[in-house]
């Protein structure tokens, strides 16, 4: 961003960011639509994953301290 100076008044800096912002925009290499589909499956079927490993985790993780509290309550009494 150039050196602003201290006359400026707000609106004029809002302005002058509003017209960088913009051209730095016109720079960014956008994603065509296939791109974008593409790269949406492959969060999904990521997050799926990810999903499925929490849950066996979880799952194995109860079945884990149940088993613990049953040789717990046995080796009481």
């Amino acid at each position: 961003m150039a050196e602003t100076s201290k006359k400026d008044s707000l609106f004029q800096r809002i302005a002058r960011w509003f017209r960088e912002m913009k051209s730095e925009l016109k720079k960014v290499a956008w994603p065509n639509g296939k791109r974008v589909l593409k790269n949406t499956l492959i969060v999904f079927a990521c997050t799926l994953v990810v999903g499925l490993v929490i849950i066996f985790f979880d799952v194995a993780g109860e079945y884990i301290y149940k088993g613990i509290l049953a040789l717990a309550s046995l080796l009481k009494g």
